[in-house]
């Protein structure tokens, strides 16, 4: 595992926690759960970044 999806995955489970424990609460901290999500979409958008993508290759779509 490189660091950068170390860090990502700690990202996406902090923000998680994060956001979670912000809303369950009565006495609701706007501030937490924006940056709860926030964390949370920063940690997704990293990894996401990291899949490859679908390659041209593919002939399924090309058959007629």
């Amino acid at each position: 595992m490189g660091f950068s999806r170390i860090v990502n995955i700690i990202l996406i489970v902090t923000g998680g926690v994060v956001a979670v424990y912000a809303q369950a609460g009565a006495n609701q901290n706007q501030y937490f759960l924006i940056a709860g999500i926030c964390a949370l979409m920063l940690g997704v958008y990293g990894i996401s970044r990291n899949i490859p993508g679908k390659s041209d290759n593919d002939d399924t779509d090309e058959r007629v």
